[in-house]
């Protein structure tokens, strides 16, 4: 009789043993896919208005009113230009800034 229990208690050891290690690469699946989700950038191209020209690129104002890096540009201050905005950022700073 102890060696079918012995074998009942290895088999559903091994049964717990699974479970656990699905439900853990279930939800580092999870976890990845929604970090990935949450960081992968939606870029459109938007007419900005330069507001400064740094080492780190032009800094710019969006029509809605977010300041973005535009990266490398050839304008100046005050000067219209087409560029590509990361419309993720702009959700960043409007959950950050509830009053806009």
């Amino acid at each position: 009789m102890s060696a079918i229990n012995n074998r009942t208690d290895k088999k559903s050891s091994k049964n717990t043993t699974l479970i656990i290690a699905g439900a853990i690469v279930l939800v580092a699946v999870l976890l990845f896919a929604y970090l990935m989700f949450y960081t992968a950038s939606v870029e459109t191209l938007e007419l900005v208005k330069v507001i400064a020209v740094t080492d780190d690129g032009c800094v710019a104002e969006t029509m809605d009113g977010y300041a973005v890096n535009i990266g490398d540009c050839n304008a100046k201050p005050d000067q219209y230009v087409n560029a590509l905005v990361d419309q993720k950022t702009k959700e960043r700073a409007a959950l950050m800034n509830p009053t806009n």
